[in-house]
């Protein structure tokens, strides 16, 4: 088949691989376009943007890149989808920006978040950047109606479509100028275009396959014919655990604060957190606490020599696949001087297999420990597996139903030929 024997396949995506993960389209027949034009409700989201998850065909893809046959992706959709399902980021174009990343003006370092950017437009944003050498501010990423396509995105696209043997669009109208144009640069040397969408587009006559169908269907049928699997999709997200400690002033006490942060900086959101309750493992049973506004901190005073325990119960926000997740903190009169770091790959691959075998999320560890002298104190960053997605092999029906498109589609490109008629007639027909 076209993706087996390809040397060099490029993945043009658009829309209609989200919409599976609730995001609508826009041009489809229940787009956000379409839908306002004809004066009809739009549709209510499932579930927050910022916890969208890598639908299948994200995910195939990435099992296509590991392999080595996918060698690169071209995507309009801004919202990050691509790059939270593991697509490396040197082998990805997103044409039309990122809603969840922010980039550095001065350097060019890029800042993937795991809440969306407040602006739109490549306009500055609240943060600066983290470079000690540099601290500019930041900006969005995502384009606005009069903003031209970003030079180095286009440059790394129109490279990989120009020695392409196959662009594979998947969900795309094909209708933006001049995005649209990129799969056509293949044509020049020999390459093919291959289209699944469920409407007709504008490059149908120029493909050599149009599949009308969901793209999570046909990928599905593509993938067992190769077969191979859809890797499952682990969603980590992290948070700071910060814990200061100062001595009272009759030196009898100790005042301590904890706070609960993100890891891109204390000002920033916390989008995956919906409360945070705290009981203490004691004989003086302390008073628990629950936190239920951001930022999340508990100041308390204690006994100079008392040593105890805290349970932090996360409860996590909606779209999470879990309800919430538990986190032991040791309370020390003195900070620790215990720093040691682990090993962080290590520790996120423990914490995706201990998911992926358990079919269930909620799981945490450490994976990063600070000790501060002033003021005394020592911050904890710890991984928490918040959603984990698995794809069952694809179904016979899936298969069969790409396999008859295709083969209608050829059956029709024979028909066309042996009666004569022009190429744009016959790609016509097989548009309906």
């Amino acid at each position: 088949m076209t993706i087996k024997e390809s040397k060099h396949l490029v993945v043009f995506t658009g829309a209609g691989i989200s919409t599976s993960c609730g995001i609508p389209d826009f041009r489809g027949p229940k787009g956000i376009w379409t839908l306002q034009r004809e004066g009809r409700p739009l549709p209510q989201a499932s579930l927050p943007f910022h916890r969208a998850v890598p639908s299948m065909t994200h995910m195939a893809l990435v099992e296509l890149e590991r392999a080595g046959i996918l060698k690169f992706v071209i995507s309009q959709n801004v919202d990050g989808l691509h790059l939270r399902s593991g697509i490396p980021r040197e082998k990805l174009a997103e044409l039309h920006g990122n809603s969840f990343m922010e980039t550095c003006p001065s350097c060019g370092a890029e800042y993937f978040r795991d809440f969306e950017v407040e602006t739109i437009g490549l306009k500055e944003t609240s943060r600066h950047c983290s470079d000690a050498n540099c601290g500019a501010k930041l900006r969005d990423t995502v384009l606005d109606w009069e903003d031209a396509l970003p030079s180095k995105e286009m440059s790394c696209a129109e490279k990989h479509c120009r020695v392409a043997d196959v662009v594979l669009c998947l969900g795309t109208s094909l209708q933006i100028t001049p995005a649209c144009n990129l799969p056509l640069k293949c044509l020049r040397g020999g390459g093919e275009i291959v289209i699944v969408n469920l409407q007709k587009t504008p490059k149908d006559k120029k493909a050599s396959l149009v599949i009308r169908g969901f793209v999570d269907k046909v990928i599905a049928g593509a993938m067992n014919l190769l077969n191979m699997q859809i890797p499952p999709f682990v969603r980590i997200d992290y948070v700071q655990i910060i814990l200061t400690k100062a001595l009272s002033a009759d030196e009898k006490y100790v005042n301590w604060m904890l706070r609960l942060s993100s890891v891109h900086g204390q000002k920033a959101p916390l989008p995956f957190i919906k409360s945070v309750e705290i009981t203490f493992l004691d004989e003086e049973k302390y008073k628990a606490a629950v936190l239920h506004e951001q930022p999340f901190q508990l100041k308390r005073r204690t006994e100079r020599t008392k040593v105890f325990e805290m349970v932090l119960k996360i409860n996590l926000s909606d779209g999470c696949g879990c309800l919430c997740s538990q986190i032991n903190i040791p309370f020390y009169p003195k900070v620790t001087t215990d720093c040691s770091t682990p090993d962080k790959d290590a520790v996120l691959q423990k914490l995706r297999d201990t998911a992926i075998q358990g079919l269930c999320c909620s799981q945490n560890a450490i994976i990063e420990k600070k000790i501060k002298s002033a003021p005394n104190g020592e911050t904890s960053t710890f991984a928490i597996v918040t959603n984990i997605i698995m794809h069952n092999k694809a179904s016979k029906a899936f298969e069969i139903e790409a396999i008859s498109n295709r083969d209608n589609i050829k059956r029709r490109k024979r028909s066309a030929r042996s009666n004569g008629s022009s190429r744009k007639r016959s790609k016509t027909k097989g548009s309906n």
